[in-house]
């Protein structure tokens, strides 16, 4: 058990930096900048330009300290190189765009600290997929977050399939170059199922699209396809009939392993979430 975790200044501090608009900096941000003894970043030449345009338009000072370079392929490496520095000097961690440790490494970062005992901290700020999920309108409030879908072959096949059965909706980030295959592949499930697709979130050219996957196929197919989007997913509609048939299951005199993997193939939800969840009913 990690316990209770830490009440005093923060040695680590994850910090959120623009999706787009430099204009979303935060104060808290800039303040923690100049105050940083180490800097970890996924790119170093990301975050050196990003420092540089603050310099120029913000009242805000560059530090003159090292930027280390800090991602998915070398993140175990730097903390055993740096675990001291960690520990005794004020570091900070960001992302290329974004909140930190959301899809990228900076987890491990958080996960050294809570088993070290070193203060951290998130500032808070921005967000492609609250801001993506808040942009589309869809009003059940609940979503489930996948970030980039397997690029290709039989894995990304099993998990949109899997994603196309689930009574929830589902944010996705995509490339511009596969964006038009994965509204194929949508299509070919189901093509009346209402997407929303944001394209270049809070940057210049940012727009929004609501549709049916067959309707925004068509649009999407005669433009060329530029910069990054996030795509969300409405969650299969669950109907009358089906949610009698799971009431039904759940009664049915059978293990609770085999009811989890009947619910499963009827609402598309984890046999594991199931299982456990049929359990605490049980007890």
């Amino acid at each position: 058990m990690i316990g209770r975790l830490f009440a005093s200044l923060p040695m680590l501090t994850l910090l959120p930096t623009p999706i787009g608009n430099l204009s979303d900096i935060s104060f808290r941000t800039l303040r923690t900048f100049e105050d940083a003894q180490l800097i970890f970043c996924e790119d170093t030449r990301v975050t050196g330009q990003l420092l540089r345009h603050l310099e120029a338009r913000f009242d805000f000072t560059r530090p003159q300290v090292p930027l280390v370079s800090f991602n998915e392929y070398n993140g175990k490496q730097r903390i055993e190189t740096y675990a001291e520095a960690i520990k005794t000097q004020r570091t900070v961690f960001v992302s290329d765009a974004g909140m930190p440790a959301i899809s990228d490494p900076g987890q491990l970062l958080v996960a050294f600290c809570q088993k070290e005992k070193i203060p951290y901290d998130v500032v808070p700020g921005p967000s492609a997929v609250t801001t993506l999920y808040a942009a589309s309108g869809f009003e059940s409030g609940r979503f489930c977050f996948e970030a980039f879908l397997p690029h290709k072959g039989a894995e990304r096949q099993k998990k949109l399939e899997a994603i196309m059965k689930r009574s929830i909706d589902t944010v996705v980030y995509e490339s511009p170059h596969r964006l038009i295959k994965l509204l194929e592949e949508i299509c070919a499930l189901d093509a009346d199922r209402e997407l929303f697709l944001a394209k270049e979130l809070s940057k210049m050219y940012q727009h929004y699209y609501r549709d049916s996957v067959k309707m925004l196929y068509e649009m999407l197919s005669k433009e060329t396809i530029r910069g990054e989007w996030g795509v969300v997913i409405r969650g299969k509609t669950v109907t009358e009939n089906a949610a009698l048939n799971t009431n039904d299951i759940e009664r049915m005199d059978l293990p609770p392993k085999i009811k989890a993997k009947l619910l499963s193939r009827l609402t598309g939800e984890s046999v594991k979430t199931l299982y456990e969840r049929l359990g605490k009913k049980e007890r």
